[in-house]
């Protein structure tokens, strides 16, 4: 993509910022997760300062971010192919009880005073346990409950909502930490939980039938993960958020040693920090429709991607509270703009049927970068001080986007990856068995003489598409006798899997279909034949 079209203006939206709110069940769980979330701010804000009265080692504190974020990376993907194959809202039903007990227990043990270092980790890894098998569920709730074109707006409302917690739970937690301990604050994260099971069990969920049996779980894991490896689109988002969340978390790791060590202030100096970033996110938030309808997703990530660089710095180079309040505002606006461009990149890249297992890479991936980037992080701050680290993070973070620009995502939200039901059932001469397997699915093509090239070209496309949806193998060949004559062939495991590729070719798919057609000898058609494993195979 050239350089002039990262300040191509994304279209502007015709609804309302605001109009999600008007779908009753998106505004009534976006109040429920707002209360959990600032639950979830003042329990970190609690953990923070516990293990940073525990311990001085930044190494340890910078450990909370990745006791929390670590359960992500090894769960995110079986919890997203949980969550596209049975009811989400049974299964997030069971996350937040889940998330209910382990709070309740951290809260405990830190009231009787049981909580060391070791054990306030293994408690927050519990709570991230809950939290990666919630994420990719939750996430794609959103396209379900609001229309297409309302999509931005509520990811941005989501993002805002967390930003808003962000805002009051760290400056509410500061002065409970300071009036009654972390253990209090511990409790009432679990308090908030309540909320938002109360929703999930209102929730009348309406979905799209399928005429053919529920993915079982491992076959929908291996297809999940050959989706992602297969689609270029999500690939852009993950590389963009992985080239900014691994540096940016520096901030995140060492916050309560900021707020402790550079800043000199206690447990209401770190709520109030944080709560500068939360404000600034806000007003990102506020502002970011307009942004939107005048810059691409490519403008507004390298742009803040800079700006929050300089805020670290900025904190890194002057101790004084009152500038680390303006560079954390700085901070929570770029960090709301950036994380909304991913994840609405994502959102946009993922067709409904795999939607939770790509965001559970896509959470992975963002989740990752921080655990990674914690320890990193807390391990330069231990060797070479806070403002070393920090100004180190800001270099990183600039660099990044030197590299990572090169894979724009300003073009994905202009995809239409609704199914298009244009494939007719394949001509059988007897009902084949879901089980069959292997399938091997063999096309002649005859391609008009002088467009050979573009024909490969354009069947590689379409090749990615055999294998994003479900094939394990998959080529192209020429005739050896005729020329312009060319066999594609694809393997698919079993009968069932390909009965599902024809439910999950989209709109965009057909696309390169139909211009595939346009290559080949006028009057003819493309010749199909399937070819199935022998059913008394020994």
């Amino acid at each position: 993509m050239s350089e002039t079209s990262l300040n191509t203006p994304a279209p502007a939206a015709s609804v309302s910022p605001w109009s999600p709110f008007q779908v009753k069940i998106f505004r009534n769980l976006w109040l429920a997760n707002l209360v959990s979330m600032i639950g979830t701010w003042m329990n970190e804000v609690g953990a923070g300062w516990l293990m940073a009265t525990l311990t001085d080692s930044p190494l340890m504190v910078a450990m909370i971010q990745t006791a929390s974020f670590l359960p992500t990376v090894f769960l995110a993907m079986p919890a997203g192919a949980l969550a596209d194959i049975f009811d989400r809202r049974r299964y997030l039903i069971l996350v937040n009880i889940w998330m209910v007990l382990m709070a309740g227990i951290l809260g405990l043990l830190t009231v009787y005073e049981l909580t060391t270092a070791w054990s306030l980790l293994a408690c927050l890894f519990a709570l991230g346990i809950g939290s990666a098998m919630g994420m990719p569920a939750f996430a794609a709730v959103a396209p379900e409950v609001v229309p297409r074109q309302e999509l931005h707006h509520a990811i941005s409302l989501n993002t805002m909502g967390i930003n808003v917690s962000r805002a009051i739970g760290p400056a509410l937690a500061g002065v409970i930490v300071a009036q009654a301990g972390s253990g209090a604050v511990f409790l009432l994260n679990a308090v908030s939980y309540i909320g938002v099971l109360y929703v999930y069990c209102r929730w009348r969920r309406v979905t799209t039938p399928s005429n053919l049996p529920t993915e079982r779980f491992i076959p929908a894991l291996k297809v999940g993960i050959r989706f992602c490896l297969n689609a270029p689109p999500l690939h852009s988002a993950l590389i963009r958020s992985i080239g900014f969340f691994l540096f940016a978390s520096a901030l995140w790791a060492l916050l309560p040693l900021i707020a402790k060590q550079l800043l000199r202030g206690g447990p209401d100096a770190f709520g109030i920090l944080l709560g500068a970033i939360g404000i600034g996110a806000v007003g990102g938030a506020l502002i970011l429709p307009k942004l939107r309808a005048k810059y691409s997703s490519d403008a507004l990530i390298a742009w803040y991607s800079i700006q929050y660089a300089a805020g670290m710095a900025l904190i890194a180079l002057v101790h004084n509270f009152y500038v680390a309040l303006f560079a954390g505002a700085v901070c929570g606006m770029a960090w709301i703009t950036v994380i909304s461009c991913t994840q609405v990149a994502a959102q946009m890249a993922l067709p409904d049927w795999v939607r939770s297992r790509g965001l559970a890479v896509m959470v992975m991936a963002m989740m990752g970068s921080m655990s990674v980037g914690s320890l990193l992080w807390g391990k330069v701050a231990e060797d070479a001080g806070i403002p070393s680290a920090l100004l180190i993070a800001a270099l990183c973070t600039a660099l990044a986007l030197l590299v990572t620009r090169r894979r724009p995502i300003g073009e994905i939200d202009r995809m239409d990856l609704r199914p298009s039901r244009h494939w007719r059932m394949p001509d059988v001469r007897e009902a084949i068995t879901h089980e069959r397997s292997p399938v091997m699915v063999m096309i002649r093509y005859q391609v008009k003489p002088g467009c050979e090239r573009e024909f490969l070209e354009t069947i590689e496309e379409l090749g990615r598409v055999r294998r994003r949806d479900g094939a394990f193998a998959w080529d192209v060949l020429e005739d050896a006798v005729e020329p312009g004559h060319y066999l594609e062939y694809y393997l698919v495991e079993t009968w069932i899997e390909h009965l599902r590729q024809r439910e999950r070719i989209t709109n965009t798919d057909k696309l390169i279909q139909e211009r595939l057609l346009t290559l080949l000898v006028e009057g003819t058609q493309p010749e199909v034949r399937h070819f199935v494993g022998p059913e008394n195979r020994e």
